[in-house]
């Protein structure tokens, strides 16, 4: 907390808020979500700022995920009856009792991270969040909110949980709006923006819930023991803010559309207006030369059962058939998938499929996964789901081959630079190789179990 104020003060009371909240025209939270991800700095902050919030996401059948960085185990520094190590124990009981009242269904994770420290810990606080709202489900495809302590709270925990978040979401284009906590307690109307306030009216069952909520945080509602140092933190004035029937929420960075990925209307059109060889596959050397490149970075010479993301008209699918057991491939363009076939209708061990990825990944294990010029076509999260699925069935001793353009394109939503950047941060991959030109980056992912090169020749 900053030193301007104590929990022990009275603090700013209820009536003068409920004063300002109903002479400002507040706008309504847009509530229309597929996953709602609540964080906390501490166990109760979920509870105080966004109980409400998650009691009406699970009316709606919208799934909740709540992640706490700290157990809280500092709240009474001075306590002479409680150790950290006790209040951390019991703050963890309480807050799942409290999730699991407004959202039973919730998924709640405890990142455990140490109580007034989390400014030493937020590059693994970043991917923590990053993780959650990347795993793999169709639930995340659409409209994502965070939601999160404050910014400008008056609390240093706060704050660094709320620049993490930012931080998680600003490239996502993720929504993250922040609830205040502290500064009910410590401001008046002239220091909150209101201009960004959205506000949340709970219908009667939502306020009771949330009480009841409150009350199962009974460390922090009431006081430890008689003696000093055992105050309550969450005193009877303190807890009025958070008993009204409504949630005040702030956002945190300007709300903005996703870049929409590329269809298969944008690729048929390519192909139209460049008929014979549209990305130069067989006219440039360039393209030759970084087809040889990939082919020889494969870390072995029989690559199983194959899956081609995005194989155009063929050329690098006819090169890896004669060292495969099966090759998918599969394309979104309707004239890719022709030329495929027709380059390729004599190999029974070819498939080819149309369709998008991730929503029309096939079934089955795949040995090789070849993700080549084609993640900086999808958005962010199309791309996360793709890199998800590809983990999910990629066989323990296989490997995933990403290859790239590395200069921009205005009309590609992402640079082949922001793919990798993605296969790295998302999935816990040994990197096999990496080739990095000014043009093009090639690297080769697989599992922590899988044999190099010289280790499948006995070599080692």
């Amino acid at each position: 907390m900053s030193a301007g104020f104590s929990h022990l003060d009275p603090g700013t009371p209820e009536a003068y808020w409920q004063q300002e909240l109903e002479r400002r025209d507040i706008e309504e939270l847009d509530t229309v979500l597929d996953l709602l991800v609540v964080v906390a700095a501490h166990p109760d902050d979920e509870t105080l700022g966004a109980a409400g919030l998650m009691a009406r996401a699970t009316k709606r059948g919208i799934p909740v995920m709540v992640v706490v960085a700290s157990d809280g185990e500092r709240s009474h520094p001075a306590s002479p009856s409680h150790t950290p190590e006790q209040l951390a124990h019991l703050r963890r009981i309480e807050t799942e009792r409290a999730v699991t009242l407004v959202a039973p269904d919730g998924d709640l994770r405890f990142l455990g991270l140490p109580d007034g420290r989390l400014d030493e810990h937020v590059a693994e606080l970043r991917a923590q969040i990053a993780r959650v709202v990347d795993e793999p489900a169709p639930r995340t495809a659409g409209r994502v909110l965070i939601v999160a302590p404050w910014s400008a709270d008056g609390h240093r925990d706060h704050r660094i949980v709320a620049e993490v978040c930012a931080a998680v979401c600003a490239p996502r284009g993720i929504r993250h709006l922040g609830y205040p906590v502290w500064a009910w307690h410590w401001g008046d109307a002239t220091s909150l923006p209101w201009s960004r306030a959205r506000a949340l009216r709970l219908g009667s069952d939502e306020t009771d819930l949330k009480r009841r909520a409150i009350a199962c945080h009974p460390t922090q509602t009431r006081a430890l023991s008689p003696q000093p140092g055992d105050e309550a933190l969450l005193h009877a004035g303190m807890r009025s803010h958070f008993e009204r029937d409504a949630e005040i929420f702030f956002l945190e960075s300007e709300e903005r559309s996703e870049p929409s990925g590329l269809d298969a209307a944008w690729f048929d059109a390519f192909y139209d207006r460049n008929a014979s060889d549209p990305w130069g596959f067989e006219s440039r050397w360039y393209e030759e030369r970084k087809r040889a490149i990939l082919l020889a970075s494969l870390p072995s010479q029989h690559l199983g059962r194959v899956l081609e993301v995005g194989c155009a008209t063929g050329v690098l699918t006819a090169e890896f058939a004669p060292r495969s057991d099966t090759v998918v491939a599969m394309d979104a363009a309707a004239v890719a998938v022709a030329r495929t076939r027709r380059r390729l209708d004599h190999d029974a061990r070819v498939t080819v499929l149309q369709g998008t990825a991730p929503g029309d990944w096939p079934e089955g294990e795949f040995d090789t996964i070849v993700v080549s010029e084609v993640g900086y076509y999808l958005t962010r999260s199309d791309l996360n789901q793709l890199i998800h699925r590809a983990a999910e069935s990629l066989s323990e001793q296989g490997c995933v081959v990403a290859c790239h353009w590395r200069h921009p394109v205005a009309e590609y939503p992402l640079t082949g630079d922001d793919v990798h950047d993605a296969l790295h941060e998302l999935i816990q991959w040994q990197t096999v190789l990496t080739h990095r030109e000014r043009d093009f980056v090639l690297e080769v992912f697989a599992p922590a179990a899988a044999l190099s090169a010289a280790q499948r020749e006995g070599l080692v």
